[in-house]
C-alpha cells in the first residue's frame, strides 16, 4: 500500500522479509473442469492477461473509428481495412490490423464515471467506487483488485501467489490509484507488484540470499523461528517471503535476460514492450491473472514531454500528436508482438488476454484552456469505448457489439465493467454468482455483472 518501500524504489532483502511480498511462481495452473451449462468460453483459460491502457485511449482512434463522420468527430487519423473482411482499425495499428483474425474487438462497453481515479477503481476491481467521477487515494476498506478475488477465491496450489502486476504501480494522474491493491481482504491477498521491469537486475539482486546465509542456514532460522512463534510462520506473508528468497523458480521467471535478443526486440526494447514480455514469462511460469499496465501513468507527458515512456492515453490536448508519435507505435508494436508470441508457442489457446482502460474519450475534437498542449485533444468519455480480447476461445475476428454514427453511445450489447470482469472470471471457470469471503466471514459476489458469452465461439 502507498507508504512502502515499492513507492520509494525496488525493495531490499530485508523489505522482501518485512512487508511479506508475495511469492508469483510455481508449476501448473490451477482450474475447476468446465462446468455443464455455463456457456461458450466457461474455463477455457488458465490465465488471464489485462494489458490495461490507462488514461482512457479514444475509441474512435484505435478500434472503432467512423470515417464517414465530421472531421470534428472522426480525428485526423484515415484507417486501414484489417486482415478480417468488413473490419477497419486506425491507420497507425498495421501490425494489430494484420492480426485482426486472432481477436475480437468489443465496441459498446459503456458506464458514468468520468474521472480517472474512481474509473480505475472501476476497471480494475469491477466496483463502483463511493466517490464517483474522483481520484481519491487507495483506502482499506477499498474492494479488492480482481487478481485480488481471485486469490480469495480460489489461490493456486502449486505456487505461492495467483496474480501478478507488472509495470505499476499505476498514477493517476501523479499518485496511486485505487483499486490496484488487496482492500478489505489484506496484504496476504494483494497482487504481487514488479515495477519497471527495465530495472529487472536490480530486482534479481534483491533475491540473493547474504554471503553467510546459505539456503539450509535459512531453512534453519525458518524453524527456529516456527519453534519461538508458530503464528509467525504460518502467518501467508511469512510463508510467502521465506519462499521468495529460497525458490529458484522466481529468478527464472524474473530473469528477461534468459530471452533470445531477436524476441526482446520484438516486443520493443522499452518499459512497455519489456513489461508484455515480462506478462508471457510470467503465464509460461503458470501465474493464473498478470496485469500489465501498458503506461505506468495516465498522463506523465505534462511533465516528461519528449520521454515516451511517461506517456498516457489521457490526451485532452494534441491527441495526434501524442498519438502518432508516442502511444500508437509503441502499442502495435509490443501488443502484436505478445499475441504473436503467445500464439508461437501454443498458449493463446488457454490465455485469455484483454485490452481494456478505464473509459474512452469524446466524439468531439476540442482544444481545452486548463490542459498543457497547443492542439485540440477529446475529453473524458465513458458512455462508450471499445475492448479488445484475444485467446481462450474468444471467437477471432468478431465484433461484438455496437456503437452510434458517432461513436458516442452503444447501439447493441451495452457492456459494463462488471460485466467485464464476469467474462474473464468465466474463461478463468469461475461462474458468475460464485462467492469469496472476507476476514469476518462476510460473503461478497465474485462479480456484479454477467459475462459476454457471444464473445466466445
Amino acid at each position: 500500500m502507498p507508504g512502502t518501500t515499492r513507492t520509494a524504489g525496488l525493495p531490499t532483502r530485508r523489505d522482501w522479509l518485512r512487508i511479506g511480498v508475495p511469492v508469483l511462481f510455481g508449476a501448473g495452473a490451477v482450474r475447476g473442469a468446465p462446468a455443464v451449462g455455463r456457456g461458450a468460453g466457461f474455463g477455457r483459460a488458465k490465465s488471464v492477461v489485462v494489458v490495461f491502457t490507462s488514461g482512457g485511449q479514444s475509441q474512435l482512434d484505435t478500434w472503432d473509428p467512423k470515417p464517414a463522420a465530421p472531421e470534428e468527430v472522426r480525428g485526423a487519423f484515415a484507417t486501414t481495412q484489417t486482415a478480417v473482411p468488413g473490419l477497419r482499425v486506425c491507420e497507425h495499428l498495421p501490425r494489430l490490423a494484420a492480426l485482426a483474425g486472432r481477436y475480437a474487438v468489443l465496441r459498446s462497453m459503456t458506464h458514468d464515471d468520468l474521472d480517472h481515479g474512481s474509473a480505475c477503481y472501476l476497471a480494475l476491481t469491477g466496483q463502483f467506487h463511493p466517490r464517483k467521477s474522483s481520484n481519491p487515494p487507495p483506502r482499506p476498506t477499498d474492494f479488492p483488485a480482481l487478481g485480488a478475488v481471485l486469490t480469495r477465491h480460489r489461490p493456486a496450489k502449486n505456487f505461492p501467489h495467483t496474480a501478478v502486476h507488472v509495470n505499476g504501480p499505476l498514477l493517476a494522474p501523479r499518485e496511486e490509484s485505487p483499486g490496484q491493491y488487496g482492500g478489505f481482504l489484506g496484504r496476504a491477498y494483494e497482487p504481487a507488484e514488479l515495477g519497471n521491469v527495465l530495472q529487472a537486475g536490480r530486482l534479481l539482486d534483491t533475491l540473493d540470499l547474504p554471503a553467510d546465509v546459505p539456503p539450509d542456514r535459512l531453512a534453519a532460522r525458518k524453524g527456529l523461528l516456527g519453534t519461538l512463534d508458530p503464528a509467525a510462520v504460518a502467518d501467508p506473508l511469512a510463508r510467502r517471503a521465506f519462499d521468495l528468497v529460497n525458490a529458484p523458480h522466481v529468478r527464472t521467471a524474473l530473469d528477461l535476460g534468459r530471452e533470445p535478443e531477436r524476441v526482446r526486440d520484438r516486443y520493443g526494447r522499452h518499459r512497455s514492450g519489456q513489461a508484455c514480455l515480462m506478462a508471457r514469462r510470467l503465464v509460461e511460469a503458470g501465474v493464473p491473472w498478470v496485469t500489465v499496465f501498458f503506461n505506468h501513468g495516465i498522463r506523465g507527458q505534462d511533465d516528461a514531454p519528449d520521454d515516451t515512456d511517461a506517456y498516457g492515453w489521457d490526451t485532452h490536448n494534441d491527441i495526434f500528436d501524442a498519438m502518432r508519435t508516442h502511444l500508437l507505435p509503441r502499442f502495435d508494436h509490443s501488443l502484436s508482438g505478445l499475441l504473436e508470441d503467445l500464439a508461437q508457442r501454443g498458449l493463446l489457446d488457454t490465455t485469455l488476454v484483454v485490452v481494456m482502460g478505464e473509459f474512452g474519450r469524446a466524439p468531439l475534437v476540442a482544444l481545452e484552456k486548463n490542459f498543457e498542449g497547443t492542439s485540440p485533444g477529446r475529453k473524458h468519455w465513458a458512455a462508450c469505448y471499445s475492448v479488445v480480447l484475444a485467446g481462450a476461445g474468444v471467437a477471432a475476428g468478431a465484433v461484438v457489439g455496437s456503437s452510434d454514427r458517432h461513436a458516442a453511445y452503444p447501439q447493441a450489447d451495452p457492456t459494463t465493467p462488471g460485466d467485464l470482469a464476469a467474462t474473464l472470471f468465466h474463461a478463468l471457470g469461475v461462474p458468475a454468482d460464485a462467492h469469496y469471503t472476507d476476514a469476518t466471514d462476510r460473503p461478497y459476489r465474485v462479480t456484479t455483472g454477467h459475462p459476454v458469452t457471444k464473445l466466445f465461439g
